[in-house]
């Protein structure tokens, strides 16, 4: 996924907000066996290392799965702490991609990235998803904070944590739900994943590993075939309908997707402009 919105709140306090993409500087310096190459509006050097493809297959629909080798490189193993982080990457000449990681960080630690990437073609994130096992692209140091989870735990007193997903906004999600979450000591953990029908969704294959954690999955389908029986529309419409909010202060929410989401999600209904305020 290009990192876009990325939102977590705990009843009305903005936890994480979208990345700038905007450079500021050149600077020169080592990181493995690359160089800096810009320092970023949040004032932190970007750093270049080379990263082989070990993987990259289609996901679903304009989706594909990417992972990086990054065994080499103790610094990118070690950078990658807390789900809804990202890098950059760059293949060959082109702009640098902004890219959420997928995987949860202890994927990291044993030597791997792992990525959701929206084909776009003529784009860097489209040049990445052509490549295959074994060429070599750029990537730079895992950057941002990640979801300050932290607003939303301890789990006996944050009990009901609703997630919204669109398209490739799964993709920092899905690390969310691997990695710490803690789902199972939460009465509600429901997650509404949106997509236009399900040749777009990815990682079908992986809902029944976050079930039995203790998630309820929710698929939404905006334009989907005659025959499907579950939720059409939008997430924040199906959120409205399932009216969930029992206990606004003791819920959180995480938005990952389109930026227009959010918005709506607030406007939709008094409920939600109560939790989403």
């Amino acid at each position: 996924m290009a990192v876009g919105h990325m939102l977590a709140r705990r009843f009305g306090l903005p936890l994480l907000t979208k990345a700038v993409s905007s450079r500021r500087a050149i600077t020169t310096q080592r990181f493995g066996r690359a160089r800096t190459v810009a320092l970023a509006a949040w004032k932190q050097e970007v750093l270049w290392a080379e990263a082989p493809l070990v993987e990259v297959e289609r996901a679903a629909e304009s989706l594909y799965h990417v992972v990086l080798d990054i065994s080499d490189n103790p610094e990118l193993m070690a950078g990658h702490t807390t789900p809804g982080q990202f890098v950059q990457v760059r293949v060959g000449d082109s702009n640098p991609a902004f890219l959420a990681i997928a995987s949860p960080p202890a994927t990291s630690s044993g030597g791997s990235l792992e990525f959701l990437i929206k084909y776009v073609e003529g784009s860097t994130a489209g040049f990445l998803c052509n490549l295959r096992k074994g060429d070599t692209v750029e990537l730079s140091q895992v950057l941002g904070n990640g979801f300050d989870i932290r607003q939303i735990s301890p789990p006996e007193k944050y009990s009901a944590v609703f997630l919204f997903a669109t398209g490739a906004g799964i993709s920092p999600i899905r690390s969310l739900l691997e990695s710490g979450l803690e789902a199972s000591k939460r009465s509600d953990v429901t997650l509404y994943y949106g997509v236009r029908n399900l040749q777009r969704m990815a990682y079908q294959e992986r809902f029944k590993e976050w079930e039995s954690s203790g998630v309820k999955i929710v698929p939404v389908l905006s334009q989907p075939n005659d025959d499907w029986a579950g939720e059409r529309g939008y997430v924040q419409e199906a959120f409205a309908r399932a009216k969930q909010i029992r206990n606004p202060s003791a819920s959180g929410a995480v938005l990952c997707g389109h930026k227009g989401m959010a918005e709506r999600l607030r406007s939709h209904s008094s409920e939600l402009n109560t939790f989403f305020k």
